[in-house]
């Protein structure tokens, strides 16, 4: 079963100001494919987002916009099980760029990598990227979208590894969560489900 990993960078505190998209499918055995491109975001940059990614304003100055790079994300997203590390700020910069371009939203179910890595191993100093991909030993550029993406995916395998289980859809059972899911205008966070008592 295929799941695919997201993760934006973004010109500024603005969530329509993407900069960079990486996208990498993968599945139990590992990264099967992947996308990687710069945005021009069509706005300013603030230094602090330059210093956590180091992408620039001269950088993009010949990037495709959001809307002509989104045919190629959408078909990597479409009907898929999409997964981000604090996917609540992926998907707000997704919707948020979406809605400037007044684009239709894909559907898709997704999912938080820092939720499932909090259940598969409490108990982390934190749950950063850069913590959980050290602890795991994963390679690791952080903040450039696509290593972060393929990072993700990394630690979806090492999760189902650590669980024994052979996909994901039986890790999400035997921790209880339901993905969210993103639709037109709208959408629903992941959750876990209430166990019953026995």
């Amino acid at each position: 079963m295929d799941f695919v990993a997201i993760d934006f960078e973004t010109a500024n505190r603005f969530r329509d100001s993407a900069c960079a998209v990486g996208i990498v499918v993968g599945n139990e055995n590992g990264i099967i494919d992947e996308f990687y491109s710069l945005i021009n975001p069509q706005t300013s940059f603030e230094s602090h987002n330059i210093y956590v990614h180091g992408i620039t304003e001269r950088d993009v100055k010949s990037a495709p916009t959001f809307d002509e790079v989104w045919d190629t994300m959408k078909d990597y997203l479409d009907n898929q099980i999409v997964i981000a590390h604090n996917a609540s700020f992926d998907m707000s910069v997704l919707r948020a760029s979406l809605d400037k371009s007044r684009l239709p939203y894909p559907t898709f179910d997704y999912l938080c990598s820092v939720m499932l890595s909090k259940l598969v191993w409490p108990g982390m100093p934190n749950y950063k990227l850069n913590t959980l991909a050290d602890l795991k030993g994963i390679m690791l550029d952080h903040h450039h979208a696509l290593a972060d993406s393929r990072a993700v995916i990394e630690l979806l395998v090492q999760a189902m590894q650590d669980n024994q289980v052979s996909n994901i859809d039986h890790l999400l059972k035997q921790h209880a969560v339901t993905c969210g899911k993103v639709f037109e205008r709208s959408y629903q966070t992941p959750k876990r489900r209430k166990r019953s008592l026995k």
